[in-house]
């Protein structure tokens, strides 16, 4: 007797788009989860909202995150109606505007913080370096979060190594493009942060895992990524209960 994935899981609202080439990894890992956990032909139960990423990206650069959370806060609220049981925002950086989608929606929101700090904790670690965007790396509402309520003491890059990371995400990752120089530049920046005392890696940019993983990495990895699209899947499937 067959099983429907409505009997197993809520569907998965998933805010996407910023940008496209990590959300197709949220897409792709949520339904090889609904594989390994299901078996057969199954797959995750997925509502998906693609946001255009470009203007988004100018209201970051001009400080309007009011103008950026109020529109992921309406797709949020489109995504519930069309079904979802819980919210996923699949980039690091606009959980800047968590707290207005939150108060949108009347189901779970999976904050990506939460997610990773949890995960850093669990596995023993308290020094995570922060491979980000200039935004998540320099504001408190990510960095201050993993210190509060997860005890953890980051570590960011210097400020060239901030300004380097920021720039390869935004002119480089986030329109598909993958140079080998920056790969190497980014395992140097990942290098400088164990020197100055990191324990393990936090790669706090959805697109920061195309370039650095646990084969190239000189301490343990935590991928933003993977953590949160298991984290959602585990609450679609009624497993955790987010706060």
């Amino acid at each position: 007797m067959t099983v429907h994935p409505q009997a197993m899981m809520t569907p998965i609202g998933l805010i996407g788009g910023m940008s496209a080439e990590s959300t197709a990894l949220y897409y792709a890992r949520l339904n090889q989860l609904a594989r390994e956990r299901f078996g057969g032909l199954h797959s995750a139960e997925i509502v998906m909202w693609s946001v255009d990423f470009a203007p988004v990206a100018e209201w970051q650069a001009d400080g309007d995150w009011a103008r950026a959370g109020a529109l992921l806060a309406d797709f949020a609220g489109r995504l519930e109606r069309a079904g979802a049981g819980v919210i996923v925002l699949a980039t690091n950086t606009m959980h800047k505007v968590a707290p207005e989608i939150e108060a949108a929606i009347g189901v779970p929101f999976v904050h990506i913080a939460d997610a990773t700090g949890e995960a850093v904790r669990r596995a023993g670690f308290s020094r995570p370096g922060l491979m980000a965007t200039r935004f998540t790396m320099e504001e408190d509402f990510y960095v201050g979060r993993l210190a509060k309520a997860h005890g953890l003491d980051v570590i960011v890059p210097e400020a060239e190594d901030r300004a380097q990371t920021h720039r390869v995400i935004y002119d480089e990752l986030c329109k598909g493009e993958i140079r080998e120089a920056s790969r190497e530049a980014y395992q140097r920046i990942a290098e400088r942060l164990v020197e100055r005392g990191a324990d393990c890696l936090i790669l706090g940019c959805t697109e920061v895992g195309l370039l650095l993983d646990q084969s190239n990495a000189p301490a343990p990895v935590f991928d933003t990524t993977s953590i949160h699209a298991a984290e959602a899947f585990d609450v679609a499937c009624g497993q955790k209960v987010t706060a």
